[in-house]
């Protein structure tokens, strides 16, 4: 179910969710949420994780990821 700004539940009642999208509207509280449902915050960390995964990585084990990630993009499907 999708939280509301603040982490809780949004209501069920139609009533009480009208009125929270019109108070999202209205800029009376924010909704954290981007416009495919997900977390703000967590897209962002999420971004920088494969920056930081890398960044722990030598050189040469970054190659070995991009060599078998390639071969298997181009294998032929069966």
């Amino acid at each position: 179910m999708a939280k509301g700004p603040r982490g809780e539940k949004r209501p069920a009642d139609a009533n009480q969710r009208a009125v929270m999208v019109a108070r999202i509207a209205t800029g009376e509280i924010e909704d954290k949420m981007t416009d495919d449902g997900k977390n703000a915050a967590a897209v962002v960390l999420g971004r920088m994780g494969g920056k930081a995964r890398a960044k722990g990585m030598t050189a040469k084990r970054r190659k070995e990821i991009a060599k078998k990630a390639a071969a298997k993009r181009w294998k032929k499907p069966s």
